[in-house]
């Protein structure tokens, strides 16, 4: 795993500032310790941090093609890398080291804009060919590695891996974005393309870019997307069979390296079916990492135990503090721009405890939005049958009646808290999808926005990031379409993020057996009824791990990765939210309605309505703001 940066002149052949490019390469020196290199050109410069997984004796970054004309920068593992080589060798290329670096470098040769289809992996990259005058960007299938750029108004096109590396160049536009701020506080994470900055972008998952010299800066090309074509048919033993086989072989290709391998290990199904299988395939114990907290309604280290038991894997555990929240500062350093997904200080602390032992770890993410595995999935498949049974124009008007006279009782048991339930229901399938997921709740999120700030938005609300999906999607029945969006928004934009930050805090590489792509393409093609059957989500993907897992870890209750808020906004936290949000120098931002912002903060801590999702979402963009716009800590100088 590595990190990238380049800057590349639209204009003419200006000289490369290299103590410049050298700043935006260093300033992701965390992405990789192990060595560090620069490739500059008239026009042209491009710059590596590298963490050595393969080929650790060679495979040193910038590369260049024996002709000096093609030089490449690459974050990631190719790993069918050596299938891809052979094929190249029979074309008549030549190769000098044993790394997939390389591969990339002749497969752009051979196939040009097309050798991504040939990629099976995770990555990102940027390919100068010197001939042909292009410089060619590329991000995987699914997002897993990030990839940022920007044009300056100069003309200078900039790219990294992280966003603090751009943020380094003294032309880059610092100005905040409205509606990445209305995002934000939807999802509880920025979207991709956009990021905080105006005119700042990420490269979309699936998606490639040509940038030539002297030519308008070209929009993003799709090469991919999650087909959702309903070709898997048989039995059920049928499909488990073929479930286990493809998972078992996308978990293996991912067990190459020559430097320690270990897996997180949570006691869920997904972190579970990862390691069973890694087990089966070594002969020695493998190493695992679980995170464990002193409140039984978080804590899930003993179910993690059963499996590392049953596996007898080299198993380590450390509790985390119940009031760890000096990470959350550390947080904002990490991420560059606001993310509220408070499950980021847990993830921290397992790679942080998985790096003592390994330098790659296998992760299970990717199963739940693969087989409807989070509540809101199956939510959304009950409100949709009752959208379904009552017609739109009597529908709405009484749901929406019900949700506004209904009380908002956070305070009840959950079978009494149906406000939300049926503000969801007057909405149609993707507004009631996205009432569902938002951090902050439209209603709410209007409410705490300045007069000034709403105006900046000109009408625009988060809707319209699941409209844009929504153009463009493969789907038709309401479950497939909601785990598109998941998979088109909510698993690059925050469960992706937050692993990859994470993890490369750490220089920790992860790799994620469960998004392969050849496997997502396959589960996309299994009958909805077969991933949430009845009130059972995963269903399809539970019954094809009975024989390597216990029902105790198959069938129990899903708890999450979580931290109590709630709870530290009414205790140990108080104090700071109160100093934070309430100050003066908050209130200057102008995007909040102070006087609701308050009222919001009074209402939990007296336990009045519960809030600590807004509350956390406020605090961290406040951090951001004070740690990021404030500060030259995080984005630097350009001396």
């Amino acid at each position: 795993m590595c990190g990238i940066a380049g800057i590349f002149d639209t204009k003419e052949q200006r000289e490369i500032n290299e103590t410049l490019l050298a700043h935006m390469n260093q300033v992701q020196f965390h992405r990789g310790p192990d060595e560090g290199g620069m490739h500059i050109e008239p026009g042209v410069g491009l710059a590596h941090r590298r963490l050595s997984i393969i080929d650790i004796s060679t495979g040193q970054q910038p590369m260049l093609n024996q002709e000096q004309t093609v030089c490449v920068v690459f974050n990631g593992e190719i790993y069918n890398f050596r299938d891809i080589r052979s094929e190249l060798e029979k074309l008549g290329y030549t190769f000098n080291t044993h790394s997939d670096t390389e591969v990339i470098l002749h497969a752009w040769q051979a196939w040009g804009e097309a050798c991504v289809k040939r990629l099976r992996g995770m990555f990102a990259f940027a390919i100068w060919d010197k001939k042909e005058r292009v410089l060619f960007l590329a991000r995987d299938r699914m997002g897993i590695k990030p990839l940022y750029y920007t044009l300056t108004k100069t003309g200078l096109l900039l790219f990294s891996s992280e966003l603090k590396a751009i943020l380094v160049h003294p032309d880059v536009c610092r100005e905040t974005d409205p509606k990445a701020i209305e995002d934000y506080f939807s999802f509880g994470y920025i979207p991709d393309p956009k990021t905080i900055f105006r005119g700042v972008h990420k490269l979309a998952p699936g998606h490639t870019m040509i940038v030539q010299r002297e030519k308008p800066l070209s929009e993003p090309k799709r090469y991919w997307d999650v087909p959702f074509e309903p070709k898997v048919r048989g039995s059920e033993q049928d499909i488990c069979q073929e479930l286990m086989s493809k998972l078992d072989e996308a978990v293996k290709i991912r067990l190459v390296s020559e430097v320690p391998l270990g897996a997180f290990l949570s006691g869920g199904v997904d972190s579970s079916s990862i390691v069973a299988l890694m087990a089966r395939a070594n002969s020695d114990p493998i190493n695992t990492c679980s995170i464990s907290f002193g409140d039984p309604a978080y804590n899930e280290s003993e179910f993690a135990q059963t499996v590392a038991n049953l596996y007898r894997t080299n198993h380590h555990v450390e509790q985390v503090n119940q009031n760890d929240f000096d990470l959350i500062d550390k947080l904002v350093s990490l991420y560059d721009e606001p993310y509220a997904d408070s499950s980021a200080i847990p993830t921290y602390r397992v790679c942080e405890l998985a790096k003592q032992r390994v330098t790659v770890a296998l992760s299970g993410d990717g199963g739940d939005e693969q087989f409807a595995g989070y509540r809101r999935h199956r939510w959304a498949f009950y409100e949709e049958q009752v959208r379904n049974r009552i017609p739109g124009p009597l529908r709405r008007p009484l749901f929406g009646f019900l949700g506004k006279a209904y009380p908002k009782m956070d305070w009840a048991p959950k079978v009494f808290r149906a406000k939300s339930t049926f503000q969801a229901l007057a909405r149609n399938t993707v507004e009631g999808y996205l009432h569902s997921v938002s951090v902050v709740p439209d209603y709410v999120r209007s409410s705490m926005y300045s007069e000034q700030f709403k105006n900046s938005l000109q009408g625009y609300n988060s809707i319209e990031v699941f409209n844009h999906h929504l153009a463009n999607a493969p789907v038709e029945d309401a479950l497939s379409l909601v785990q598109y969006l998941d998979m088109k928004t909510y698993l690059p934009g925050d469960i992706l993020t937050k692993v990859d930050r994470a993890s490369m805090a750490h220089a920790l590489e992860v790799r994620v057996p469960i998004l392969d792509h050849e496997f997502v393409e396959w589960v996309s093609g299994i009958a909805p009824e077969l991933k949430l059957k009845g009130r059972e989500g995963k269903y399809i993907f539970k019954k094809a791990l009975e024989p390597i897992l216990p029902n105790e870890i198959l069938y129990r209750d899903k708890m999450g990765f979580a931290v109590p808020l709630s709870s530290w906004f009414r205790g140990p936290l108080k104090e700071r939210v109160r100093q934070s949000l309430l100050s003066d120098d908050f209130a200057d931002i102008g995007i909040f309605d102070h006087v609701q912002i308050r009222k919001m903060v009074d209402d939990h801590q007296t336990g009045r309505k519960e809030h600590s999702a807004a509350i956390w979402s406020l605090l961290m963009f406040e951090s951001f703001h004070r740690n990021v716009l404030r500060s030259n800590n995080v984005i630097g100088s350009a001396a």
